[in-house]
């Protein structure tokens, strides 16, 4: 049985987006206690979030329990619980 090319692209792409759809980043700041996880939006990804917590003047969203600290913050690995 033969799949055809735009039908095995259309389930990748369906894969691809429910994996999308769970991605997580994690940031850490020497201001913040702990590490801060985030959940992804559509759309949004690890550098959308982390320029916006570097960004003095960003607001309305509400990454890291809604921390109004700006600048400083870095990509980290996110750390499984055991």
């Amino acid at each position: 049985m033969r799949i055809r090319m735009p039908v095995l692209l259309s389930a990748l792409t369906l894969a691809a987006a429910a994996v999308a759809d769970t991605a997580k980043c994690c940031f850490a700041n020497p201001g913040y206690s702990g590490m801060c996880e985030v959940t992804l939006s559509k759309d949004e990804t690890c550098s959308d979030v982390l320029a916006y917590l570097n960004n003095p003047q960003s607001v309305g969203k509400s990454y890291c329990g809604g921390t109004n600290i700006r600048g400083g913050w870095t990509s980290v690995a996110c750390k499984s619980s055991p």
